[in-house]
């Protein structure tokens, strides 16, 4: 039992991290005994599953051994690019998280929203371009052997990856996830799943090199000292490219099926308008919907 209570001893306190999980929690719980319709219990396991992933990865005993063993860095970063933001995105927990908020902090999220520099940067992280680029990118970046080097030996580095990691997790997986239509939805179902399949390629060409490659391509773990004398350097870095070879694939070949359901389920539903005249039709409804009648007679009078 007292070994238990110490794995959740973190290696490396931050109060960034507490600060940040104790509001996430505090918001999700309280929009849950608000409106426990908005939260089925799945969707909740789900969420309290994702969040556990994320802490697991950030605040505890488990920061020991990533940073002296790679195939332990690997499954770390598993759990906070993939698997945890994963499962809090297929929660869906930002309507929850909402009515959490007291009333005028949520009018004053809505406005903070539509800020246009706000709008502005979410516009450039969440297209389609940048947001594959950004996830795939992050990964060759940090597992590039000089910044993996450098990042080890420095802890506010070391932070920084892995708070970029968790990050960029959330809004990629959030991004693919989405199961409404576009708009208000940022991509269309063919999109989302197209996006999922394009980031599988650039994983295994790491992942394959990093597991066939006969060079010891960081030597920080064993400067520093390994966690398990039994596996050699090159064991260990092999290990390491197979985490990220098959189970980080195949997360993004699941993301493609659920958002490929996600598709079937609007056809079948005749959400999803065919053409051209359709989709202006159906923009206009979302504006009126979403920003009230005064936006949509301004869209009007605009284009007229």
């Amino acid at each position: 039992m007292l070994a238990f209570l110490q794995w959740w001893i973190p290696w490396e306190p931050s109060a960034t991290v507490v600060v940040v999980f104790a509001a996430a929690v505090w918001l999700y719980a309280r929009g849950v005994w608000r409106s426990p319709l908005s939260a089925p219990w799945r969707r909740q396991l789900l969420f309290w599953a994702g969040m556990l992933i994320l802490y697991t990865g950030l605040h505890t005993r488990l920061d020991y051994y990533a940073e002296h063993e790679f195939f332990i860095h690997r499954i770390q970063h598993v759990g906070l690019h993939h698997l945890g933001p994963f499962l809090i995105a297929l929660a869906y927990p930002g309507i929850t998280m909402r009515r959490g908020l007291p009333l005028n902090w949520r009018l004053r999220l809505r406005v903070g929203v539509r800020w246009t520099p706000v709008r502005w940067l979410f516009n450039v992280l969440l297209h389609p371009l940048v947001a594959a680029v950004l996830f795939v990118g992050l990964i060759y970046l940090w597992l590039w052997p000089a910044v993996h080097f450098d990042a080890m030996l420095d802890w506010r580095l070391y932070h920084v990856m892995n708070y970029s990691m968790a990050a960029d997790g959330m809004l990629f997986w959030w991004l693919i996830l989405d199961r409404r239509t576009r708009p208000p939805a940022r991509l269309s179902p063919g999109m989302r799943v197209f996006l999922a399949l394009a980031v599988i390629v650039p994983q295994i060409v790491l992942g394959a090199y990093l597991s066939l490659t006969r060079s010891d391509l960081y030597p920080i773990y064993s400067l520093c000292g390994r966690a398990f004398a039994g596996i050699s350097p090159l064991q260990d870095q092999h290990l390491g490219g197979l985490i990220l070879w098959v189970p980080s694939s195949m997360m993004s070949v699941l993301a493609a099926l659920i958002a490929f359901s996600h598709w079937l389920r609007l056809d079948g539903k005749g959400r999803l308008p065919k053409r051209k005249a359709q989709r202006a039709d159906w923009r206009a409804r979302v504006v009126a919907q979403t920003q009230g009648p005064e936006a949509l007679a301004g869209r009007t009078g605009k284009s007229a």
